[in-house]
Order: C-alpha cells, then sequence, then structure tokens
C-alpha cells in the first residue's frame, strides 16, 4: 500500500507525535520538564526532564513501562476532557508539579501515578480506585488532589490515605471538574485550586441538572445504548456553577458572588497575594476579577472590563507579579494590551495574544506586529522588550531567569525548542517526522481590508495554465489560517499538488488584527465571513491570472464547514462547490457561551439567527455540496448536517452526505482521514470539472 501523505498526517497526528510540548520550568531555572513521544509515529507521550546543570536530557517516564499502559482505559470524564483539548496522542498527555517542580503526578489510564525529579528518579503507582483524572500536587508535593466518579480526593503521600473531600450531594453535581461550556468555549480545563499553603482548596461544583440532555446515537451499532450528553444550546440554561473553600479536615466555605448576575466562572489564581476569581455575566459584555476571603466566602471587586458587544477571556490571566501587582490584558485604544494595577504599558499597535508566564516582576507574553505572527515580549521594571519577534509562530516559558522558547516557521518543518539561561542555548530535540512537504505559499494582504491571504500552487505549475480554485478557509473567530508556519499549509500543499490553486483568507471575526476586526461579526456570521472570502479571492485572481474564477471549489471543517456551505447557498456566483465538514448549520444548536456572544438569545436576537443560520437557504442550492459530519461529535453535533440535509431534500436539490460512524468532532482515525481527503478531491474535481 502508498505510504501517501494523507496517511502519513494521519499517523503522525498531522506530524505533531514526537515533538516536545508541555513545558515546566523549575523556579530556580535549573530544570525543564516536558512531554514527548519517542518518534514521529509513536502515539504515547513520555515525560522527559533536562537538567541544565549537567545539560542531561532524561526520560522520566515511558508508559509502555508502567502496568496497564497499553490498555488506554479512559474515565469518561477524561475521555470528554480530551476531546475537549483536542488531544490526539495517548500515554502520558498531562502532569502537574509541585511548586519546586522536584516531583509530578498524572493520571494513565485512569490510574494515579507519582514521579520524583530530584534524589534518583523514581516512578510509583498510587493505590487508589481506577478512574482517576486530573491529579494535581500541593504546592509542597505531600498530598495530591484528583477527580474521581464526581468526587474530589486527597491522597497523603506520607501516610497513604485517601480522603474524599467532596463528593456529589445531589444528581448531576462533581466536584473538581470543569462544566462544558468552560472547557470548550473558556479555554478553563480544571475545577480545583491548592491554596499556596497546600492546607485548603478553592473547588468548582457543577450542577448540570438544568442543561437539557441530548442523545447521541451510534447507529452503525444499534444495540449500544445512545450517549446522554447535557449540552447547554443557545438561550437554553447553563449548569449552575459555585465555589467553595474545602479545608483538609473538611470545613467548607461556600464563596458568595452575584450568581444571578454573573453566572459564568471564567478562571480562579490562588497564589501568596491572595485568591482571585474572574466571573461574566450571560451576556459577556463585562468581566469581574472579584477577591475572596477564604475564610468567609466573601469577595471584593478588584479590577472590572466593560464593552458593549462583548469582553474577551485572555489565557494567562488575571496573575500577580512578585511584587503583587495585577496583570490582566484589555481592549484599550483599538488593542489588545497589556495592563498592570490598571495602566496599560503595550501600545495598541502590539495585539497581545495570551500570558504565559510570569517570573518575579517580568511578564513573559505572546503578542502580534502583523498578524501572520506571534512573538515573544516580556515587559517588566526595565519596560518593554522583544524576546523573539522573527517571522513565525512563538511560544516560551519563563521561571529562575530560564527561557524556554519554542518556534515554528516558514522554513523548517515543525517547531524548534531553545532553551537560554546564562547566555547558553540548548536544544531540545524534535522527533518528529517530517511531512515531505514544502509549502509553496506567498502570503499577500488582499483587498482595501488588507486581508491575510495565502496562494498556494501545484509545485509542478507551469505559468500560463489555468487552474481550478480552491478556497481553504476556518474563517471564523478564534483561529487562524494565514499563518507564517509550514505546518500552516500542508494539507493545503497537497491539494494544490491534485491540480489546484488553493486560496486561504483570514477575515473580519479572526483573531490578531484586534478588537474591531474581531467585533465585525457581532450580530452576523454569515456576511463579513462570506465577503471577506469573496474579496480575498477576487484579490489573488487579480495578482495571480491563471485563477480560473469559473471553476471555485470551497472547503472547510467546523466553522469553516458552515462557510463553505454558506458559500455555494448564498453566492453560487462565486463559488460552485463545497463540501462541508461538521458544518454548524443552525446557531440555536450551538453551545451558550460561543452563540451568544455573536448572536445574543435566540428569543430576543431572532433577525440574528437567521442571518447566520442555513437551514432556510435550503432551497437556494444550485452547486454541488458534499456534507461530511462525525456521527459521535458531541460538539457540533451530527443533527445540524442532518437537518439541513432535510431541508434540502424537501426543498429538492440534490447534495451528497458522508456520515462518519464512531467519529467526533475530530478524525484521528488512519483510514478515515485518508480517505476523507481523497474522497474530497474525487468530488471537487467531478463537481468542477478538474
Amino acid at each position: 500500500m502508498t505510504d501517501s501523505f494523507p496517511r502519513r498526517q494521519a499517523r503522525t497526528r498531522r506530524f505533531t507525535l514526537g515533538a516536545p510540548r508541555g513545558f515546566t520550568v523549575s523556579p530556580d531555572g535549573e530544570r525543564v520538564v516536558f512531554l514527548r513521544s519517542r518518534g514521529g509515529t509513536d502515539p504515547l507521550t513520555c515525560l522527559w526532564t533536562l537538567d541544565l546543570t549537567s545539560g542531561e536530557e532524561r526520560l522520566v517516564v515511558d508508559p509502555r513501562e508502567l502496568e496497564g499502559a497499553n490498555e488506554e482505559d479512559l474515565p469518561p470524564e477524561e475521555r470528554a476532557r480530551r476531546e475537549r483539548t483536542r488531544e490526539q496522542a495517548g500515554g502520558v498527555v498531562g502532569y502537574a508539579t509541585d511548586r519546586p517542580v522536584t516531583m509530578a503526578a498524572f493520571a494513565l489510564s485512569g490510574r494515579l501515578y507519582v514521579v520524583n525529579f530530584v534524589g534518583g528518579l523514581s516512578t510509583r503507582r498510587i493505590d487508589t480506585p481506577a478512574g482517576v483524572i486530573d491529579p494535581r500536587p500541593d504546592p509542597h508535593g505531600r498530598k495530591i488532589a484528583f477527580v474521581r466518579g464526581g468526587a474530589l480526593h486527597v491522597h497523603d503521600i506520607t501516610s497513604r490515605a485517601t480522603t474524599a473531600l467532596a463528593e456529589p450531594d445531589a444528581p448531576h453535581v462533581t466536584y473538581g471538574l470543569a462544566d462544558f461550556v468552560a472547557a470548550e468555549e473558556m479555554g478553563r480545563m480544571r475545577g480545583y485550586w491548592w491554596a499556596p499553603d497546600g492546607d485548603a482548596l478553592l473547588v468548582a461544583r457543577v450542577d448540570d441538572a438544568p442543561v437539557r440532555r441530548w442523545h447521541i446515537a451510534d447507529p452503525a451499532n444499534p444495540e449500544r445504548e445512545p450517549s446522554v450528553v447535557a449540552y447547554p444550546a443557545a438561550g437554553t440554561p447553563n449548569a449552575r456553577v459555585s465555589l467553595e473553600v474545602i479545608s483538609l479536615d473538611g470545613t467548607t466555605v461556600p464563596v458568595r458572588w452575584d450568581h444571578e448576575r454573573d453566572e459564568y466562572l471564567a478562571e480562579a489564581v490562588w497564589d501568596r497575594h491572595g485568591l482571585l476569581i474572574v466571573v461574566q455575566p450571560r451576556d459577556q459584555r463585562a468581566l469581574r476579577v472579584l477577591r475572596v476571603d477564604p475564610t468567609t466566602g466573601a469577595t471584593t471587586p478588584v479590577h472590572e472590563q466593560t464593552d458593549p458587544t462583548w469582553v474577551d477571556i485572555v489565557p494567562g490571566v488575571p496573575v500577580h507579579t512578585a511584587s503583587g501587582a495585577l496583570v490582566t490584558v484589555g481592549s484599550v485604544d483599538g488593542g489588545y494590551r497589556l495592563v498592570v494595577d490598571g495602566e496599560p504599558v503595550t501600545p495598541p499597535t502590539l495585539q497581545v495574544r495570551d500570558v504565559v508566564d510570569v517570573d518575579g516582576d517580568v511578564v513573559l507574553f505572546r503578542a502580534s506586529e502583523d498578524p501572520t505572527s506571534i512573538g515573544l515580549w516580556t515587559w517588566g521594571p526595565g519596560g518593554l522588550t522583544a524576546v523573539a519577534t522573527e517571522p513565525g509562530v512563538h511560544g516560551g516559558r519563563l521561571a529562575g531567569g530560564t527561557l524556554v522558547v519554542t518556534r515554528q516557521d516558514l522554513d523548517s518543518d515543525g517547531p524548534t525548542t531553545t532553551v537560554h539561561r546564562n547566555g547558553a542555548e540548548r536544544t531540545i530535540a524534535s522527533f518528529a517526522d517530517p511531512p515531505g512537504i514544502v509549502p509553496r505559499v506567498t502570503l499577500l494582504s488582499a483587498g482595501e481590508r488588507e486581508l491575510r491571504t495565502a496562494v498556494l500552487l501545484p509545485r509542478d505549475h507551469e505559468p500560463g495554465t489555468t487552474l481550478p480554485v480552491l478556497m481553504d478557509p476556518y474563517g471564523g473567530p478564534h483561529s487562524q489560517r494565514v499563518l507564517a508556519t509550514r505546518g500552516s499549509y500542508l494539507t493545503s500543499q497537497w491539494f494544490a499538488d491534485q491540480g489546484f490553486a488553493v486560496v486561504v483568507v483570514d477575515g473580519r471575526g479572526t483573531p490578531g488584527r484586534g478588537p474591531e476586526f474581531e467585533r465585525a461579526v457581532h450580530g452576523d456570521l454569515a456576511g463579513p465571513v462570506l465577503q471577506d472570502q469573496v474579496d480575498g479571492l477576487h484579490a489573488a485572481a487579480e495578482r495571480y491570472p491563471d485563477l480560473d474564477l469559473t471553476r471555485v471549489g470551497i472547503r472547510g471543517w467546523s466553522f469553516g464547514g458552515y462557510l463553505a456551505a454558506l458559500a455555494v447557498l448564498r453566492r453560487p456566483d462565486v463559488f460552485h462547490a463545497a463540501v462541508a465538514g461538521a458544518p454548524v448549520t443552525d446557531w440555536a444548536l450551538y453551545d451558550t457561551h460561543y452563540t451568544e456572544r455573536y448572536l445574543g438569545l435566540p428569543d430576543r436576537d431572532a433577525e440574528a439567527y437567521a442571518r447566520s443560520s442555513l437551514i432556510a437557504d435550503a432551497p437556494s442550492l444550485t452547486r454541488p455540496l458534499m456534507l461530511v459530519h462525525g456521527l459521535a461529535d458531541d460538539n457540533v453535533v451530527a443533527a445540524h448536517t442532518l437537518r439541513l440535509s432535510s431541508a434540502l431534500l424537501a426543498a429538492g436539490r440534490p447534495h451528497s452526505v458522508l456520515p462518519l460512524s464512531g467519529v467526533t468532532h475530530m478524525t484521528p482515525q488512519e483510514v478515515v482521514a485518508e480517505n476523507l481527503l481523497l474522497l474530497q478531491v474525487q468530488f471537487l474535481r467531478q463537481a468542477l470539472g478538474a
């Protein structure tokens, strides 16, 4: 069998297996802990350390050497967590350390393990019942908290005793877990936080009894019970989330804030400067940082942001510097700016993406001057400093004066990782497989809105030969496709090599361009994003006359799938065929936090939902359309595709539907991923006469 690019891409999880990730730097700067599998096709992630004194890199945990590692028997809560994080690997995919980073805890197939980094490497399994998820040591490394069966437990490493600190007190109640919208939309994957002294925890109590139940069946296996999912669709009740400060002796103090006004818990931070929580109202037009008194549960306002459209939740904030200054990120004077104790400290032209670390009074953050690149910067007593601002996408960690920098760019396959300390530089090797494709990509600023656009031609293209066009966008909030990295265009280049000119456009609503550009989709998720695809296409064709505008296809997944279907339904004069993967077709069926941010509540803003949804457009279809959907998808459920298909059938409009049995919102299965790309090429060639 030919080892094709689609198969290799699936086998390597998009060429991410073997690449180092998940870095932690010890506070003294002497040790870096990270995750990496042992090869580019090895799906079992291992835990590693780099000792910066000796320069020695050590394999700390290989799951193959631990009992039951190959079974991958995950608790359902862990499977849900991995779906939310889009985690496609196995093995040790997450870990947590004590404050000095001398030890770590992790779960493997629902079993709890502890590993020591000092005094001789040692890994041992903790004797607890199966089903453990999200274990976290206390700051001193003496106890480990974890969630099992919706209850929060604490294990004492010395006495080896395990205590259930908080157990469900009603049906549909869990302690210590993030609710669905927090994990899917807010980026909050955890539901408990240790006190700095290790004597108490802040614990989220989630009651999803008010949330409507959806049933996701497996039609290919009718003997199986449908999965029951508590899914908070737009306009319907969310889970009730509250907080309790629970001491190790079992004393419980409820945290009090105005739940009626602010029902979302966005974040919590507990450090030596105090306990902070971040809450948000349902309409998301405010974001409030509250200080909590752990002894009484009373809260007092510390910082508030408001906006007539919405306020963004930015990863990594709030956070304190060593001197106690409060660091946030806010929309000020047209830019996303780093704010310290209420004062912006970065210019509005530098769009802050997130805060990644604080080392003493130095803040390490990621930001963009040009939206196609994301650089590393620091701010501290010496002011603003550019750390890594070459074209590309950078990440990093900083502690104890040690800086870890990851970089992806257009000149290299995959990420490169360097560690900087005391003027010396070391490289952490990547074992990822090379893709075998070097994208032939040109980045443009297209049209009056300077839409960031990528154009890819077949590597054997001869000028003067016309090419059918394939638009390949995501095109919506929270995600960019046009970035200065090779990895962004591997699939696009593969499609180009099948005989297409591929055009990728990041239109209004996508990040990196500032608040005004992102907020242009408020009240209308269809009009601006579709018009920008049209404008980007025409601008690309002006520069590349070989693009044949009489043969234009469009493909996409998730929001990109929605955009693909939208394109052929509303602009058949421009788009002549579409492949819509996992598309949202009725925004009233998507979740509360995402949908209501842009469209409001369905009963109050019915026109916004009508403008943005696709079902009513079914009679307008005149172009070939292939709908693809994973039947096990619990994010964009298959009902979206099925309802559009039913409306198309009722209108007498021919179309194709490709149901993927057992597939979720991700498509990691090797054969499925390969054949899905091949079928798309076949469909587009037939539809466009390519």
